[in-house]
């Protein structure tokens, strides 16, 4: 494990965070990872929560929120603390959540809407402040077709 992880920012153009969220988590899952899902706002982690429950109709991911009992367990954690309660690998950051420390993670995933011009300026400023400290950083986007490329 490094001590500086890799900091990925995905900028929404064409999917919603509820269409994007479930296949990195499953794709996180299938790494064998732990995930940890960080939003400031509690009504977007009952939105996720939901998600996660409904998002395909023959499967689930299985996760729990910080706040109930057995978040040590979840594969998947909802938190607006941060606190690495299930000792996951990987962190997303939704919402301008703080990003906090990222000491114990591999990779931190920060989501933001392309089409929201805040959320966008508020990328752009984390990239710049994340990029003066010499974070490991990878930008992805979205193509025409919807997959995903490394754009820097």
């Amino acid at each position: 494990m490094s001590d500086k992880p890799e900091i990925w920012f995905y900028h929404l153009e064409r999917s919603s965070l509820d269409q994007v969220l479930p296949t990195l988590l499953e794709k996180t899952i299938e790494r064998g990872w732990r995930a940890m899902i960080k939003s400031s706002h509690s009504h977007r982690l009952d939105e996720v929560d939901e998600t996660l429950w409904t998002f395909r109709d023959d499967s689930f991911l299985p996760h729990g929120r910080a706040d109930q009992p057995h978040a040590e367990r979840q594969p998947v954690l909802l938190s607006e603390t941060g606190e690495n309660l299930n000792g996951a690998q990987a962190l997303f950051i939704v919402d301008d959540a703080e990003l906090g420390g990222t000491e114990g993670f591999e990779r931190c995933f920060i989501i933001f809407d392309g089409r929201d011009e805040p959320a966008l300026q508020h990328a752009r400023g984390r990239w710049k402040a994340l990029k003066g400290q010499d974070a490991n950083l990878a930008y992805w986007r979205q193509t025409d077709e919807g997959r995903w490329e490394k754009a820097a």
